[in-house]
């Protein structure tokens, strides 16, 4: 099972990017999705995150109005639309998909893309 994040890269603040995420090995069409993100010294926390049939969202109150999560299950794939990004920001994002709820934990994990907001 392999979940591989892409979209990264260097922005300047106010600026947008897409992540995207895509699965291979098992199909997730079933699962929650998320992004999480982990800043240097700091924990990893959660983003963004889906449920399977994309009714339900759940967002960190610091990147609400700015970020957009979305899945299509046809491609097995998850985005997050990053809008009016700003230097806190700046972090590795990864994605991951779980068979619990948007808060539970979660158990599949792919490797990060780094966003790095700077001018």
């Amino acid at each position: 099972v392999q979940l591989q994040a892409s979209g990264g890269g260097l922005v300047q603040p106010g600026g947008s990017l897409r992540l995207s995420c895509t699965a291979s090995g098992r199909r997730f069409s079933s699962d929650a999705l998320g992004w999480f993100r982990q800043a240097p010294g700091k924990e990893r926390t959660i983003v963004a995150g889906i449920t399977w049939n994309s009714v339900g969202t759940y967002y960190v109150d610091s990147v609400k109005g700015r970020f957009t999560i979305s899945r299509d299950n046809a491609k097995n794939s998850v985005y997050l639309q990053m809008n009016s990004l700003k230097p806190e920001d700046t972090a590795v994002y990864y994605c991951a998909a779980g068979t619990g709820g948007l808060l539970d934990p979660f158990s599949f994990w792919g490797h990060g893309t780094l966003v790095t907001v700077s001018s």
